[in-house]
């Protein structure tokens, strides 16, 4: 863990440019490697085809994202991070967001160790 999962509304793909999105959020969190190890971080993008927004007589958008990250983290860590990435990505879509309706939105969710199951020979190209 973490895992950052982004859902968008395919009326923005050709201008979400989302592979840059992941990188920016992998970049964040790789810079927090003291809390988030590096081997563990996934991110990955969901494009969204049905799907309505509010009344749905405009052709509105929306990006919402997910962090899940392992329990143990303190709260001012949790939050600086949430901050941080809140705002790459209010700055990635800023142009899109001045262009038309876009709803941006975020959640942190944090999981217990139990009931989770991890198998990963990753961390060990990160092992210092």
């Amino acid at each position: 863990m973490p895992h950052f999962i982004v859902e968008y509304t395919d009326n923005i793909k050709e201008e979400a440019a989302i592979p840059k999105l992941l990188e920016k959020v992998n970049d964040v969190l790789i810079s927090r490697s003291n809390l988030f190890p590096t081997g563990g971080i996934r991110s990955r993008a969901v494009e969204l085809h049905d799907y309505r927004v509010a009344d749905g007589e405009e052709d509105d958008a929306f990006v919402h994202a997910t962090l899940k990250i392992g329990a143990g983290r303190s709260a001012e860590h949790k939050k600086e991070t949430c901050d941080e990435l809140f705002e790459v990505i209010k700055d990635h879509f800023a142009d899109l967001y001045n262009r038309r309706y876009l709803a941006l939105s975020m959640e942190l969710i944090e999981f217990s160790e139990e009931g989770t199951y991890k198998y990963n020979n990753i961390h060990k190209r990160f092992k210092k």
